[in-house]
């Protein structure tokens, strides 16, 4: 799963952190995906989680293997 965060899109929620924290750090006022966080991503509780802060995230600012944000 690749999983990327568009900075133009967050503001700063930290939505990600909290629902996946192996994925997701909060840096600098934005979200980032952690360094190496593919391999854990391979995992399926973080996987659903990871869908789960895409989901959540009220700047739609998460993206998931290249989509448009998702809506929710």
């Amino acid at each position: 799963m690749k999983v990327s965060v568009d900075r133009s899109r967050c503001y700063g929620s930290a939505e990600c952190a909290y629902r996946a924290p192996a994925v997701f750090a909060f840096e600098d006022g934005y979200g980032v995906v952690r360094p190496g966080a593919a391999e854990a991503a391979g995992d399926p509780r973080v996987r659903e989680a990871v869908r789960e802060a895409a989901e959540k995230c009220p700047s739609q600012a998460v993206l998931l293997a290249g989509q448009e944000p998702v809506s929710g």
